[in-house]
């Protein structure tokens, strides 16, 4: 089968993109043909047909007047991305297109120019893009619902973009176009969910039951070592962003001096991180900066205990998945997917999120307890065995492939 797969970025830049390249990967091993849509960027993977992938266009970089106000009427419609998708779509033929991220930088166009070519589409939910105007559900260091029932007006109001009025009247400007004119999300044919807490959100905010579709992510745990090693110190991986809630993270570290904390990633967040450490003079917490799959699961085996301290609506997080196929017990908050990955006292624990008390109650409960947490590490990996393999999630996504291939609307 010929799968059209469309991100915006074509690096490892996040879950997403880890979860897009994977996935292309297995169907390639499988027999498909994977036909990669996306924009250009020196970090890119390498591709047979990047000459299509649109030019690279940077929304932090300020341009002057003119130039800017074009990039915001390109995050809105990208007449390239239209174009340069239907001269793929013409010169390959793909039986069926499976997007992932693609606002701003590629923009809903794509749904319109695969339509066009009658191209069955299926959307992979990272976020919450479909329903939220800044993706996450989350402004001003808080979860937030005020755009529920169309109300996209409140992403402007409440500068919900990089607390910016401009990029968030863009982002308000760009629902409310593909949402009530050109109708763009009302033309994909299926939206899958990695979690069943996303799914049960975007019904709640009015989105078709019929086109839902629940399949949880994956973790290829066979390219790691599964030695169940007890490890030392906390280890937190991913984004340095507000709302991944790491500053809730690093204050429980100023009242746990005993304990050690590494930090890897990278993001917007690592000055206010680093200030913190610095004002505090702490000396348990080490930032590591940005590790490759390989040495990051490194990382992670010399861990004792992984913490997601995330404030929004976590969908399905790779982290935890990566964690739990290294035989690591994970600490998390208690919001969005997560909950559903993290069985209590069973593959981890739960916290109150944005609650450094209780993070810090639930980290001294677990540290010191080595029997309960090697029982942990074997139910961790058991799950992952069971539930979260490269096989049974190709099964899933093969089956989907066929059935909208054939009937578009049988979802």
């Amino acid at each position: 089968m010929k799968i059209l797969m469309v991100n915006k970025f074509f690096y490892q830049r996040g879950g997403s993109e880890a979860y897009m390249l994977n996935l292309s990967e297995l169907l390639k091993k499988q027999g498909h043909q994977v036909i990669e849509f996306s924009m250009q960027d020196e970090k890119n993977e390498p591709s047979q047909y990047s000459q299509y992938f649109v030019a690279n266009i940077d929304f932090a970089k300020r341009e002057g007047i003119l130039k800017d106000i074009k990039k915001a009427l390109q995050a809105i419609f990208s007449f390239e991305a239209q174009a340069k998708l239907e001269q793929l779509i013409i010169k390959e033929k793909p039986d069926i297109a499976h997007l992932h991220n693609f606002s701003f930088q590629l923009t809903p166009s794509v749904i319109i120019a695969l339509k066009k070519h009658k191209i069955p589409i299926i959307w992979t939910l990272h976020d919450y893009k479909l329903i939220c105007p800044n993706f996450r559900l989350f402004t001003k260091g808080k979860v937030c619902e005020r755009c529920k029932k169309h109300k996209y007006y409140n992403g402007f109001f409440y500068k919900c973009l990089n607390d910016s009025w401009a990029m968030s009247l863009v982002a308000m400007l760009e629902m409310y176009w593909h949402k009530f004119f050109l109708k763009s999300y009302d033309k994909v044919d299926l939206f899958i969910s990695p979690s069943r807490f996303l799914a049960q959100k975007i019904k709640d905010w009015g989105i078709n039951p019929n086109k839902i579709k629940q399949v949880y992510n994956f973790i290829d745990y066979q390219k790691m070592n599964q030695e169940i090693e007890l490890g030392k110190g906390l280890l937190y991986f991913g984004r340095l962003t507000p709302e991944k809630g790491i500053m809730t993270l690093v204050k429980a570290m100023a009242k746990l001096p005993e304990m050690q904390l590494k930090i890897i990633g990278d993001g917007p967040q690592k000055n206010e991180i680093k200030n913190f450490i610095r004002d505090k003079r702490l000396k348990n917490i080490e930032l590591i900066g940005h590790q490759k799959s390989q040495q990051l699961y490194e990382y992670v085996k010399r861990a004792r205990v992984v913490i997601v301290p995330s404030v929004w609506y976590e969908n399905n997080p790779i982290a935890i998945l990566e964690a739990f196929a290294l035989a690591k017990p994970v600490i998390g908050s208690n919001l969005g997917g997560i909950p559903e990955l993290i069985e209590e006292g069973k593959t981890g624990f739960l916290f109150q999120a944005n609650d450094h008390e209780d993070l810090i109650s639930v980290i001294k409960k677990i540290y010191y307890n080595e029997k309960l947490l090697r029982e942990i590490a074997l139910n961790c990996q058991n799950l992952i065995k069971s539930k979260f393999t490269k096989e049974k999630h190709l099964e899933q996504i093969e089956k989907i492939y066929q059935i909208i291939k054939v009937n578009a609307s049988v979802f």
